[in-house]
């Protein structure tokens, strides 16, 4: 039997605010425990909350870039329930009317093609504090820190649109590369400014075409986008499995017509069992172990028993405020990809990988390609040499820079790299002129990494002249045909792999210095004597 997996994520990115949603806390990450609170965050009697503009101003930014319809009015509401971290006993958050609903975001699913997801709603909300669990100790004790109680969240959830954990991985990283290009959240996994809960569940086809759902699972708190992917192929399996086993083939035979959740009631009942106590459970994800833990009952939303918020007025926006925040979106990666493609000739796989290194790296490529005329040649520099040596040095090429020097709309940057596009495309540019091979050619590349200066300076700093003269460069060819008869012999025998033999020994006596091409005619010219 095969089945199909079901996916809606539910991603919570924190805002790159300096103050908390409500108060005037210090959002910064890693300071002493218990150390950025005040009455209004830990809940204290009396206390009224604040609305913060700005993360209602980069939520609104987020939210439009997702293609959302915005709402003219919206408000707060109380969402109750008890735990440690929730010294108010209630989260500030929305509930029946979001400020934003009905988006969607485009996602590559392979080379060159795409997959729309849409977006039932993006809403802001507080933050709740964070629980640390005395494994040590034998997990007696666990210890509160109430820092990141009340910083501001916002909230995406998607649709059930996606049909794998790899369709999941795609999403989560197309969100985390707009949220990053947009400066609304830094989106760090690991700091918990990016979290992630996943609903899965699967669908079995029956003969009768219609399918046997199993309970829908939320898998809280995920913390790495691997292990999104890895929980979600593990609990499909699991669901599929325990399906198997406890209905056995009794699913065929139900009741026709599409499938829901009262019809494997129908066939457990009837054995005298459930698949699982309730139809919506929430599950642990152990990622030592790589299994999930289903641990207690999913709360419908009468549960929450939710409210407007009292202490808050309600939020008006105006066409002219949604015009603003439009146009200071800039260029989006999808629309940025695609005109990479389009402007420079680059491949999808070009495209993606330099989109996905920012708007900064992008306008460094694109500065890059204009000055060395071979987009594909900076492309190549780019996302190979440039990328690995600013990994290794732990540097980027700049920020994004509000200037648009060549008045076309593109994004430009500022520079912090010590290479700069210019330089980058001159060397592009100089190696095609005088035929610098590439390993010489990478030696000018670090040469100028570590000088900042021009191609041309550093190649004459470096005393690389090239062999251009074709009579000298003959009888350097002559000489490695004379001293090398084996490959000769093998090159008459038709193996014209031989020739690349003769051509090392041209190219180590040269010290890397002649054209390549020149090399390559004038040795098959003599070969073929």
């Amino acid at each position: 039997m095969s089945y199909r997996t079901i996916i809606g994520l539910e991603v919570h990115a924190q805002l790159l605010t300096r103050t908390k949603l409500f108060c005037g806390c210090s959002t910064t990450f890693g300071q002493p425990p218990n150390s950025a609170t005040c009455p209004v965050c830990i809940g204290m009697p009396g206390t009224l909350p604040v609305m913060n503009r700005r993360a209602f101003e980069l939520g609104l930014k987020a939210a439009l870039a997702l293609n959302c319809t915005i709402a003219a009015f919206t408000k707060w509401d109380r969402k109750n329930y008890y735990y440690p971290d929730l010294p108010k006993n209630y989260q500030i958050s929305q509930y029946d009317l979001p400020f934003s609903s009905d988006g969607w975001l485009e996602i590559p699913i392979s080379e060159g093609t795409s997959k729309r997801i849409g977006i039932i709603r993006a809403h802001l909300e507080e933050d709740a504090g964070k629980m640390l669990h005395d494994e040590k100790g034998g997990g007696q004790d666990s210890l509160v820190d109430l820092n990141r109680a009340g910083t501001p969240l916002l909230e995406i959830v998607s649709r059930p649109d996606l049909r794998s954990p790899e369709e999941a991985r795609a999403y989560l990283e197309e969100i985390r590369l707009l949220l990053r290009e947009l400066e609304v959240s830094d989106c760090e996994m690991q700091e918990g400014s990016l979290r992630c809960d996943a609903n899965v569940n699967i669908h079995v086809p029956r003969p009768d075409g219609s399918f046997t759902a199993t309970p829908l699972i939320e898998i809280k708190n995920l913390n790495s986008i691997r292990g999104v992917e890895r929980a979600l192929k593990y609990e499909a399996d699991r669901q599929f499995h325990e399906l198997q086993e406890k209905l056995g083939q009794e699913w065929q035979h139900g009741p026709p017509g599409k499938f829901a959740d009262d019809v494997v009631l129908s066939v457990l009942r009837k054995q005298g069992e459930q698949l699982l106590p309730v139809f919506k459970a929430t599950a642990g994800w152990d990622d030592k172990r790589g299994v999930t833990d289903v641990q207690r009952r999913k709360e419908e939303a009468a549960d929450y028993r939710y409210f407007p918020e009292p202490d808050l007025v309600p939020v008006l926006v105006s066409p002219s405020q949604l015009e603003q925040v439009r146009a200071g979106l800039g260029e989006l990666p999808a629309a940025q990809k695609t005109r990479l493609q389009t402007d420079h000739g680059l491949s999808s796989y070009d495209a993606d990988v330099l989109v996905r290194q920012g708007r900064a790296f992008v306008a460094y490529f694109e500065q890059a390609a204009r000055v060395s005329g071979d987009a594909k040649e900076a492309c190549n520099w780019a996302v190979n040499d440039l990328l690995q040596t600013l990994n290794e040095k732990k540097l980027t090429v700049g920020r994004p820079s509000q200037a648009v020097p060549d008045g076309l709309g593109r994004p430009s940057y500022e520079q912090t790299s010590p290479l700069s596009a210019v330089h980058l495309g001159e060397l592009i540019r100089e190696v095609k002129s005088i035929g610098l091979n590439k390993q010489r050619a990478r030696e000018v590349f670090t040469a100028m990494f570590e000088n900042g200066l021009s191609a041309k300076e550093t190649i004459a700093r470096l005393g690389f002249t090239v062999v251009a003269d074709e009579g000298q460069l003959l009888e350097i060819v002559r000489r490695a045909i004379a001293a090398n008869p084996k490959a000769v012999a093998d090159f008459k025998k038709g193996k014209t792999k031989a020739a690349d033999a003769i051509k090392g020994a041209v190219m180590r006596e040269t010290k890397g210095l002649a054209k390549t091409e020149a090399v390559q005619r004038l040795l098959l010219q003599e070969l073929e004597k």
